[in-house]
């Protein structure tokens, strides 16, 4: 599914909007929400799911590694969670060789 969702200029989407969207039906949303520990979409005072723009993103990930690629709903658990590990290692190792590179300009002005 290629969805790009800068597309996306509403604020809040409904359930049937975003089943639309994905062309599959509000219980499998429901259930994937049910699954998936990740996926919040904000609720109103009726209980109304209401699916913002990341809400979406997150869903089109689940997407994807579901319909797309044939992976299990264990299997696409896993692999969300590797994504999300392989982040912040990611994150962490950024952050350190920026501070690497603070103390190496730092020790270059002092020379």
């Amino acid at each position: 599914m290629k969805l790009n969702t800068d597309e996306l200029t509403k604020r809040y989407y409904s359930i049937g909007e975003v089943a639309d969207i994905f062309g599959v039906s509000k219980s499998l949303i429901r259930f994937w929400e049910a699954e998936f520990d990740s996926l919040k979409p904000h609720k109103n005072s009726k209980g109304d799911r209401r699916f913002t723009k990341q809400n979406i993103e997150q869903l089109l990930l689940i997407y994807n590694l579901v319909k797309e690629r044939g992976f299990t709903l264990k299997g696409a658990k896993q692999e969300i969670a590797e994504k999300r590990e392989r982040h912040f290692k990611k994150e962490k190792t950024i952050k350190k060789l920026k501070e690497i590179r603070r103390f190496l300009v730092k020790l270059r002005g002092e020379i």
